[in-house]
């Protein structure tokens, strides 16, 4: 199936296999990208030597185009754009908007740059700073929301920029797909998905976790890090929401020292960090650790197995999933149920 995402960054199939922390790592980007879609490798939990070393092996693996999502707000993200750049890594994705000199900069080395965004002004923003496509993810999608549907934000989208668009938040299977380019669309982005997948690094018992979870089992919450955060209901979850300020500032350095002793990162270094992520908005003293460690919580469920000390992001399509294929049994059953759902659709007459 050719669409201009196909033939913007060269894949097989219109489907996006999103940056997801602790989660896209050589193994998951690889297989994806094998499969014919397009595999995104999560940077933000990596050094850059990681980075570097992760970008390597995914090349070692494949040579099917992949790419790097990055924060643009990080203080090193030009030190991993020319990483970006000097590998030869054919996409940079980016979960919040990129500043036009670092836009300018990837598109002059010939890399394609795709933003997410999650309003429509974020979109104009980006596409008139040259971004070659968007990822556009409605209230639906895993991880930080917003509030507007992807049936209603991905056509307003679509109507206002003049460039490929990519649906995300909700889409499991073919039947999306074919809504998302009835919609105009140029392809869909799916997490949760492809998280669910045995080509996943992240434990077979959180895995066990999320197939459990039925649609309202998946929340949004700001009690972790005060912003709108689309996560499975934890114990953690509903500790932060139960406790006071005073309670929850002490859950917060508890786990902040940990990512401090991951990382590296002084306490000043974490505390601006956390400050850089409120993106405007008031943030208790609690809150701006929990954001600045973030990683911390993700990597207690994703990587260590403690579901009841970390974060489970998710997209509420969890709720629909109910096994673990490999990506290329599930990027081939989406084609094949689009192409089915194509055939069967009734020709005006």
């Amino acid at each position: 199936m050719e669409t201009a995402l196909t033939r913007l960054v060269g894949v097989e199939h219109p489907i996006v296999q999103t940056g997801m922390g602790w989660v896209a790592g050589p193994r998951l980007v690889s297989a994806s990208a094998r499969a014919g879609a397009l595999g995104i490798l999560a940077s933000a939990t990596m050094t850059t030597e990681q980075l570097r070393q992760a970008v390597r092996e995914v090349t070692s693996r494949t040579d099917a185009p992949f790419g790097v999502n990055l924060r643009a707000d990080a203080g090193d993200a030009r030190e991993r754009v020319r990483i970006i750049i000097d590998e030869g890594v054919r996409v940079a994705s980016f979960a919040l908007a990129p500043s036009r000199e670092l836009i300018a900069e990837l598109k002059d080395a010939g890399v394609v740059v795709i933003p997410s965004v999650g309003a429509r002004r974020h979109a104009e923003k980006v596409a008139a700073w040259g971004a070659d496509a968007v990822v556009v993810q409605g209230g639906e999608g895993g991880g930080h929301t917003g509030d507007v549907a992807t049936t209603v934000l991905l056509p307003q989208v679509v109507d206002a920029v003049g460039i490929p668009v990519i649906a995300a938040g909700g889409f499991h299977d073919g039947r999306g797909l074919v809504a998302a380019l009835a919609y105009g669309a140029a392809g869909i982005a799916m997490g949760t998905r492809f998280l669910l997948t045995s080509d996943s690094t992240v434990p077979e018992a959180v895995k066990a976790r999320y197939l459990a979870a039925s649609v309202k089992d998946v929340t949004v919450t700001t009690a972790v890090d005060g912003l709108p955060h689309r996560m499975l209901r934890t114990e953690l979850v509903e500790t932060l929401e139960r406790s006071g300020r005073g309670r929850a500032l002490l859950h917060a350095v508890r786990r902040a020292a940990g990512f401090r002793k991951l990382s590296g990162l002084s306490w000043a270094a974490m505390i601006r960090d956390g400050l850089a992520m409120r993106h405007g908005k008031e943030l208790s003293w609690s809150q701006i650790l929990l954001a600045a460690n973030t990683p911390m919580l993700l990597k207690a469920s994703m990587v260590d197995g403690r579901t009841d000390l970390g974060v489970m992001a998710s997209g509420q399509v969890a709720g629909l999933i109910d096994d673990l294929p490999s990506c290329a049994q599930l990027v081939t059953r989406v084609m094949s149920e689009a192409e089915q759902v194509l055939r069967t659709l009734p020709v005006p007459e």
